[in-house]
């Protein structure tokens, strides 16, 4: 019995072993990148919630201290506010734009602002406009006209002709931002070339989602979410747009994103696959050049105000009992905070055996290195990955962050963990880095499993 316990050990040993694939992650340290934006990582919300409930409570006020804990933990910088209810929903009344900025001055975050474009006017908007770049401008970072005009505005003319006519009737100090379309970069594009050397202008706007939640849900999702192809339609979307924008001197933000539009895909955007989904998606467009990007999220994204007022999938925190509860997608954002101070650094991955895997450096100011390695296959068959990451000689100690869910399994909605550590609904975490073996001139191994993400901190 003892000889076929030390048998079925060795079996188990040999097993892992062959389980594990070899990576080398190549660090480009001679060529660092543009640094990424403070402000890079940002949510997106309806304008429904700036406006007062029924009780005449706003969700965004300097008292909500449990909301401006978690945008604090997460690392979010930048609010957008628009969405359906932007255009269906009434304008927002000055009280609720106070509560608004009281909200941002707060949390330490700037505002785009979306002003009613459909079935309204420049007269109906200026008011509102006006009073916010009077008394908020150091919170205040562009105004975008409209939720996805294409689909009511008709031609890209006619979307011009009305942004030009706001620009008239608005404060002079105001800035904008649009065209806030998904569409392939098209209006992007438009956009970029019109308003070339418009000093108002600060940034091209950009919407972008994989696919249609009501028909991705469960297992077909996730796959989507986690395909190694993802990423084939981020560089689709980048170089439908990206080249113009910066030739016309322009920054660029996706500011309404997230997995699946229609609220996420029950079963996908709500699992842990969010997770590396998320943490994937936020460092590809950091590397990529973007100024930042805006996960959609709320207690609600309905298409109208009044509802139905169903939580969404693909929300980020959700508002409970005791605070704000953080879902797989807000592990996703803090994951990243940790690891994206600092200049984009190249990475070259050399990875015989096809592993599903990505890896993305941040170089800091102080030559502190973040390197963070998401290890996406899940399910039957997934391979842990023996990582050998090449720094420099410079980088003499390491330690590590994992993001994991329980068993590996990216179906889990519950038990996500960040450094060891859930994320309460309090706004606390307690998570840490562990110690990484002592680096052979400058390469440092570790081995990550399957369905889990590291982030490495190299000093």
């Amino acid at each position: 019995m003892r000889y076929l316990h030390r048998a079925a050990v060795v079996l188990l040993l040999l097993t892992a072993a062959l389980a594990q694939s070899p990576v080398l992650v190549t660090l480009d340290l001679a060529k660092p990148g543009s640094a990424i934006p403070d402000h890079f990582i940002g949510l997106s919300y309806e304008t429904q919630h700036v406006l007062a409930d029924s009780n005449g409570k706003h969700y965004f006020s300097a008292s909500n201290a449990s909301l401006i804990k978690t945008f604090q933990l997460l690392g979010v910088k930048n609010l957008r506010v628009g969405g359906n209810t932007s255009d269906s929903g009434p304008i927002p009344s000055t009280a609720d734009v106070d509560n608004l900025f009281a909200f941002a001055k707060s949390a330490g975050v700037d505002v785009i602002y979306t002003l009613k474009l459909k079935n309204s006017n420049a007269a109906a908007n200026a008011p509102n406009a006006d009073h916010i770049v009077s008394n908020f401008g150091s919170s205040f970072a562009c105004f975008a006209l409209g939720n996805e005009p294409s689909f009511f505005a008709g031609t890209f003319s006619v979307y011009e002709a009305s942004v030009k006519d706001y620009m008239a009737a608005i404060n002079s100090r105001a800035s904008y931002c649009g065209s806030d379309v998904e569409d392939g970069g098209k209006w992007a594009t438009n956009y970029a070339n019109a308003f070339v050397g418009f000093h108002n202008v600060a940034l091209v706007t950009q919407h972008h989602y994989l696919g249609n939640g009501r028909v991705n849900g469960g297992s077909i999702g996730r796959d989507v979410m986690l395909s190694p192809h993802a990423l084939d339609g981020y560089t689709k979307l980048h170089n439908g747009f990206a080249a113009t924008v910066a030739k016309d001197g322009f920054t660029f933000r996706l500011s309404e994103t997230n997995s699946f539009f229609h609220g996420g895909a029950a079963g996908a955007s709500d699992t842990f696959a969010s997770a590396l989904w998320g943490l994937d998606y936020l460092h590809w467009w950091a590397a990529h050049g973007a100024a930042g990007l805006n996960f959609h999220t709320g207690d609600t994204v309905s298409s109208s105000v009044g509802g139905p007022n169903t939580p969404p999938s693909y929300a980020v925190f959700i508002t409970s009992s005791r605070g704000q509860h953080v879902h797989p997608l807000g592990y996703a954002v803090k994951a990243f905070e940790l690891g994206s101070h600092g200049a984009v650094v190249p990475v070259a991955i050399t990875n015989a055996d096809g592993v599903n895997l990505t890896a993305y450096s941040v170089l800091s100011a102080t030559n502190s290195l973040y390197v963070t390695i998401i290890n996406k296959e899940h399910d039957t068959g997934a391979r842990s990955a023996k990582v050998t990451v090449i720094a420099d000689s410079s980088h003499t100690k390491g330690r590590v962050m994992f993001l994991a869910a329980p068993n590996g399994d990216v179906a889990v909605t519950k038990g996500v963990t960040l450094g060891g550590a859930g994320i309460h609904d309090n706004g606390t975490w307690s998570g840490s880095f562990a110690p990484l073996p002592a680096p052979s001139r400058g390469q440092f191994t570790l081995t990550v499993p399957a369905a889990t993400a590291a982030i490495l901190h190299l000093q």
